[in-house]
């Protein structure tokens, strides 16, 4: 599962929410202010803000019976959106006789339950309470007795109280879109998504991620639908009635939430990796280019085939895209579903690659899928792994900076996490399993198994997860099966690292100083970290330490609160590098002088130490010395780089980067990535745009759309005569970036006309689009009142009460706001806020 909403939302949303521009980076998501995070020296006593909270134990699903296999019988009706279906269940008690099963079962109407002898079946005595189906089975069964159940359903997914959470954001199983067919310019779809638990609400199951099964599915639809599954496409039936009957078979066992289905007018492209089939299903607007989109896949299945021993292990490999999907994407078993973000026009793969989801689902399939975690509260088994496959694919196919900087982008994100939250990987106190789904579970847990594999060595690491896999294959593990494969590869103890990284909260928060007498250097490790709730870290790392242009590598270990290590050295040392492999999880401050930084930036060889350099030098910008670095860091053969001294300088007054300006100016024009012309193009405006009116026109006509809407943006703020007529001439582009750069100028530059500009685009825009564009209607709104109208009051309403996602319905409301000395606006946000479940939004609209 990858859960990242705000994945990419493109250039000109960020400026809407900041005014400034950030156009490689990810944006954050949409949410309240954090408070700031408890430091080290706290009043005594004093409880930080992150603090690990303790809830209710979780355990693993006691097993009772083993789900052997399941056949389910489906058809759909449109209108009621239900779902029919007759299931036939084999089962056997797991160890202990029994004569009684419990299933799964959310919101259903049973209409009959039989235990099956061949065709024969003897209806059975159940309760039913609409979530737990409980069925008396006549006599007692040992282990060694199979028995089958038939249960004829409907399951009424929209009946059910809404679930969910920030990474899966309904619960409800089973989802039609557009199921009448009335929203125009959207497909008429059916799909599922199981995590964690929602399986249960299509179909009758054992719930758990410790339980497996195989599974037929006979999928009864109208014939003009194409349809996916898990495992083998058998055959499709045509039936007397007009319909059709596709038949999947998965034979390999897998867990219940890793069923899927998926329903719609798709164009099936077809590719392969050795002789298995490799399919991606899109919308037949993008057929031609499917490839580009998802064609790595057999390369990246290749990869990780070889690297990890084990050949990818199942009957074929496809990737759908569903509509209005409730997360980014999620890997069921040899069938990933992906949101509609990935589907992009042959222009909007110049500016983009879904490179990183699309490996960290097919990651899952030996992570999760082949071995899946025996609780929710293991979860980081699943996702720390396909996090770091991410990490493991860049490096593979782009390159060490690519993957640094990947990994950059990773520590941040739960380092913004833990300011208000910090808990231990493995987590068996969590308040709701959703909860799992957080930035420890992925991005920290991937910086974890980052140390893991620097600390025992690449044969090592890629040796323990063949013997991992091998060992535990088909079932269910805890993080104890992971440390004992590594344990059992090396011949070392590693209880101590998975103890403080996986079983404990927090991170070490390191202050490290040093000190240079008579050809000694003494420097200095303090860990500040709060130790009455983090532990004193075992810290195994090196200190590269540069003098007279050589580089010496000298392997440490922190293990105290408080460490001096003295290293023998000639001369003075015109570096010191904590860390030398960058690897480290954690937060660490290490004051430099300037000429230590310039020196680290030509020669410590990592990206981080870079843009580093670059952060802390901004200021210095106009001497002669910290100007270079500047001039080769736009010269830089990253693209990372360059667009980080961009997003330095444009921090500047104008003029007080007067020579580097001609370097931007070719850079907005010339540049090979078009994110970083973009950035270019931003900087060059901030510096007093009209002198180059000029280049922003010819900007509007470049081929990457990042690029056009930053010019739309500077173009607009020169105050030429034509910028509303060339505005116009973006009005009816559909791609994001161009249409937020259009909605942040005429929030604040257009009148009336634009209202059905606005209300076109609302209308068809969603997520993160969604939440950026109704930021900017909202500061149209306040700058038209005559525009206050009541579509918009009851369509802004309808957003605001019924948005699947909590920051889209708190940009609706914030819109409202605006208009809230109208009395029926007023009485409308009071009942919006009578009617909001979400904590945060509760706070927000001080309830």
């Amino acid at each position: 599962m990858n859960h990242r909403f705000l994945n990419i939302v493109g250039l000109a949303a960020a400026m809407a929410l900041t005014g400034g521009c950030s156009t490689n980076k990810s944006v954050v998501d949409a949410k309240a202010p954090l408070p700031a995070v408890a430091k080290p020296g706290a009043p005594a006593g004093a409880v930080p803000a992150w603090a690990p909270k303790k809830h209710a134990f979780n355990p693993s699903r006691t097993r009772e019976h083993d789900l052997l296999h399941t056949t389910l019988r489906v058809s759909f009706d449109w209108e009621k959106q239900y779902l029919h279906g007759l299931a036939e269940l084999t089962l056997k008690p797991y160890f202990y006789p029994q004569n009684r099963l419990t299933l799964d079962a959310k919101g259903m109407d049973i209409h009959s339950v039989h235990l099956m002898q061949g065709y024969d079946g003897t209806a059975l005595e159940y309760k039913y309470d609409g979530q737990k189906l409980t069925i008396d089975l006549g006599k007692e069964y040992t282990r060694d007795e199979e028995y089958k159940i038939e249960i004829d359903y409907t399951a009424k997914p929209n009946e059910l109280a809404a679930g969910g959470s920030d990474a899966i954001t309904e619960d409800k199983g089973l989802y039609f879109i557009n199921p009448l067919g009335e929203e125009p310019n959207k497909p008429q779809q059916i799909w599922t998504q199981g995590e964690t638990e929602a399986s249960s609400a299509w179909f009758p199951t054992i719930d758990a991620p410790n339980e497996r099964m195989t599974q037929d599915i006979y999928i009864t639809i109208d014939p003009k639908y194409t349809t996916l599954s898990n495992g083998t496409f058998v055959y499709s039936r045509q039936n007397a009635d007009g319909t059709k009957t596709d038949y999947w078979k998965q034979e390999k066992p897998h867990a219940p939430y890793l069923a899927m289905l998926a329903i719609g007018e798709y164009a099936v492209v077809e590719d392969r990796w050795r002789d298995v089939e490799v399919n991606y299903y899109v919308e037949p607007a993008y057929e031609k280019t499917a490839k580009k989109i998802f064609g790595n896949t057999p390369e990246m299945m290749e990869f990780f085939s070889q690297k990890l021993g084990v050949d990818y292990p199942w009957a074929k490999y496809a990737q759908v895209v569903v509509r209005d999907f409730v997360s980014g994407a999620m890997e069921n078993t040899s069938a990933s579903t992906f949101m509609e973000d990935l589907q992009l026009n042959e222009r909007e793969l110049l500016d983009k690659s879904w490179d990183g989801i699309i490996a960290h689902e097919l990651f899952h399939q030996w992570f999760g899928d082949l071995v899946t975690t025996e609780s929710w509260a293991n979860l980081p088994l699943n996702e720390a792994f396909a996090n770091y496959s991410e990490y493991l694919w860049a490096e593979h196919k782009y390159g060490a900076d690519e993957a640094a900087y990947l990994n950059m982008e990773e520590l941040e994100q739960y380092l913004d996490e833990a300011e208000t939250k910090r808990e231990p990987l493995i987590r068996y106190y969590y308040n709701d399993r959703e909860d799992m789904f957080d930035s420890h579970s992925y991005a920290k847990g991937g910086r974890v198994l980052h140390m893991l594999r620097k600390l025992v060595g690449d044969d090592a690491w890629w040796a323990s997860l063949n013997l991992y896999l091998t060992r535990n294959k088909y079932s269910d593990v805890e993080v104890a099966e992971l440390r004992m494969a590594f344990e059992d590869v090396t011949g070392k103890d590693l209880m101590w690292f998975f103890d403080q990284w996986f079983m404990k909260p927090g991170h070490p928060e390191l202050l490290v100083t040093q000190r240079y007498n008579k050809g000694q250097l003494q420097l200095n490790v303090q860990q500040l970290q709060d130790t009455a709730y983090t532990p004193v870290y075992r810290l195994p790392l090196q200190v590269a330490i540069w003098t007279e242009g050589k580089k010496q590598l000298h392997p440490i270990v922190v293990e105290k609160a408080s460490q001096t290590f003295t290293f023998d050295v000639a001369t003075q040392p015109q570096l010191v590098l904590f860390d030398a492999e960058q690897q480290l999880l954690g937060t660490v401050e290490h004051e430099k002088t300037e000429e230590e930084l310039l020196f680290q930036f030509r020669h410590a060889g990592h990206l981080a130490p870079k843009l580093e350099t670059l952060s802390e030098l901004q200021e210095q910008v106009s001497r002669p010395q910290v100007q270079s670095i500047y001039k080769e860091a736009l010269k830089d053969e990253y693209w990372a780089v360059r667009s980080t001294a961009l997003s330095m300088l444009s921090r500047l007054k104008e003029g007080q980067a007067a020579s580097l300006e001609p370097t931007i100016k070719q850079m907005a024009v010339q540049d090979k990535k078009g994110s970083v012309r973009a950035e270019a193009i931003l900087a060059l405006a901030g510096w007093g745009g009209s002198r180059h009116q000029d280049l922003f026109r010819q900007a509007l006509s470049d081929s990457s759309y990042q690029v056009a809407a930053a010019a739309i943006l500077a173009y607009a703020s020169t105050g030429a005569a034509d910028a509303k007529q060339r505005m116009a001439q973006f009005e009816d582009e559909s791609n994001e970036e161009v249409v937020l750069a259009l909605a942040t100028i005429y929030a604040v530059q257009a009148g009336p006309e634009k209202y059905d500009w606005f209300m076109q685009k609302l209308k068809s825009a969603s997520g993160g689009e969604l939440y950026y564009l109704l930021q900017s209607f909202g500061a149209y709104l306040a700058s038209n009142s005559q525009t206050n109208t009541p579509e918009v009051i009851a369509m802004l309403g309808e957003i605001a009460q019924e948005h699947r996602l909590y920051y889209v319905r708190a940009a609706a409301y914030q819109a409202l706001m605006v208009m809230s000395e109208k009395p029926e606006v007023e009485r409308l946000m009071q009942e919006i806020k009578a009617q909001e479940k979400d904590e945060r939004l509760l706070q927000m609209y001080g309830k």
